[in-house]
């Protein structure tokens, strides 16, 4: 295609219509409504070649918010890279529980923060709030804290191989959303998940490791009357509410997600 106008090129592209008009708004530089109004605008060949590199390499698998480098979570812009994993609407639900159970001044630990999104969403609704993100990446660790700075959220960030960093401190709520993909799972390479890091995705074994390691360390975390809220499979709920209950947690319960999948299985200590 050596020319066409802005709504010829989109209608003729092979991608999903939200997407095409996500990756041209991204190359253009184009708002939703200057794509709308300049839709007979003729394209020059070199704009073209921007927008249709970056339709191939959707085409080619690679996720959206890679592509264009931001996803929204928790009402909020996240900067994302692969080196972090790209933010679901579904751990929204760990930050609601979060907050609902957060004290006034108190304190919430994150663990494998990734992109921050957990702990900057959680500092970003409650200020009053003393956050503290852990993940043994200091490349997604360099992207959260860049989230925090974007979003004016105050996060203590630490490298850290979960609870190692923060021995001897307590919390009023640990959360965290860990690797909990079965290694050998299909759909590791399917779709976006082939784009992720792995390493953030499954435990290499069967995606409870980390979640026991969570578990089992976590009353030494937290304060009397604290709580754990833990992201996992759609098939993992009981298996992590077991781990909770031997541990010596109360009050073990799973929540589920918008498509009513149990997702949080979380307790409180006793």
């Amino acid at each position: 295609m050596l020319t066409a106008t802005l709504g010829a090129f989109l209608k003729a592209t092979p991608l999903d219509a939200l997407e095409a008009r996500i990756l041209v708004m991204h190359a253009l530089g184009l708002s939703r409504t200057q794509l709308i109004t300049q839709s007979e605008r003729l394209l020059t060949p070199g704009e073209i070649t921007s927008v249709s590199a970056l339709i191939n390499r959707r085409i080619a698998g690679e996720p959206i918010a890679y592509i264009v480098g931001v996803r929204e979570f928790y009402g909020l812009p996240f900067h994302v890279t692969p080196a972090v994993l790209i933010p679901r609407p579904e751990t929204e639900l760990l930050v609601e529980l979060a907050i609902e159970r957060l004290p006034q001044l108190g304190r919430v630990l994150d663990l494998g923060t990734g992109s921050g999104a957990i702990a900057v969403a959680i500092a970003h609704a409650r200020p009053d709030a003393v956050v503290t993100a852990l993940d043994v990446s200091p490349e997604a660790l360099a992207v959260a804290q860049g989230n925090a700075r974007h979003n004016g959220a105050e996060v203590e960030f630490l490298h850290s191989d979960w609870y190692g960093a923060v021995a001897g401190r307590r919390f009023n709520v640990i959360v965290s959303n860990p690797p909990y993909i079965v290694t050998g799972d299909v759909h590791l390479a399917q779709g976006d998940l082939r784009f992720e890091p792995i390493g953030a995705l499954t435990d290499h074994a069967d995606g409870l490791s980390a979640i026991r390691q969570l578990c089992a360390l976590a009353c030494d975390h937290l304060e009397p009357g604290g709580s754990i809220h833990i992201e996992h499979g759609y098939d993992q709920a009981e298996a992590v509410r077991g781990l909770l209950s031997r541990h010596g947690f109360a009050n073990v319960q799973s929540w589920r997600d918008l498509a009513g999948i149990e997702r949080v299985s979380g307790a409180s200590v006793a």
